[in-house]
Order: structure tokens, then C-alpha cells, then sequence
């Protein structure tokens, strides 16, 4: 199975909003959709969180990738 990525993910995402927001889809249809937007909602915040966790890594002198620190205390 192909992995989805953020960009498809948010856009069905946002599919499955203006479905819900039109109010014109049976109940059962509409829990179906929850539930798949529920998990399109996880997706994406896991890509985010490590999109995050990328962005804060810095290549080190030695060539290897760490934590960014700032030198003046600040975090």
C-alpha cells in the first residue's frame, strides 16, 4: 500500500469537512467520514510532529545530525 502524503492527506481532509459542513449525507455516511477524517487528522499531525522534529536538528562539526541548542540559553 502507497503511504499518503501530508498534501493528500490535508486535501481529503478537507473534502471530507465540506462534506460533513453541507449537511446533505446520511448519518451513517457522516460517521464513516468522521472516522476516516479522525485518522486523516492523526496522519497528518504525525507529519507534522516529525517535520518538526527534522526542522530542530542541526548538523553537527562531526557530521552528524543533533538537537538544535541555542547558544545564548534560550530554548
Amino acid at each position: 500500500m502507497k503511504e499518503i502524503t501530508f498534501e493528500n492527506a490535508l486535501k481529503d481532509l478537507e473534502l471530507i469537512v465540506k462534506d460533513l459542513e453541507s449537511g446533505n449525507i446520511p448519518l451513517e455516511e457522516a460517521i464513516t467520514k468522521y472516522t476516516d477524517a479522525m485518522n486523516l487528522l492523526k496522519l497528518c499531525q504525525e507529519k507534522l510532529d516529525h517535520a518538526t522534529k527534522q526542522v530542530n536538528k542541526i548538523l553537527g562539526e562531526d557530521g552528524k545530525l543533533e538537537d538544535f541548542k541555542l547558544t545564548d540559553g534560550e530554548e
